[in-house]
């Protein structure tokens, strides 16, 4: 799994439903949110 950082818990946590997205300069990033508190995650490059 994907591990990021959630802003709201402050600590890196395994993603839950990590996504795969391109954003607009065509780079790879994963979208996904916190198993704890439910907020949103990104992480760039993946």
């Amino acid at each position: 799994m994907t591990q990021a950082y959630c802003v709201k818990c402050k600590a890196k946590r395994e993603m839950s439903n990590p996504q795969k997205v391109t954003l607009k300069n065509k780079k790879a990033a994963i979208k996904g949110s916190c198993p704890k508190c439910g907020t949103k995650m990104f992480r760039i490059g993946g």
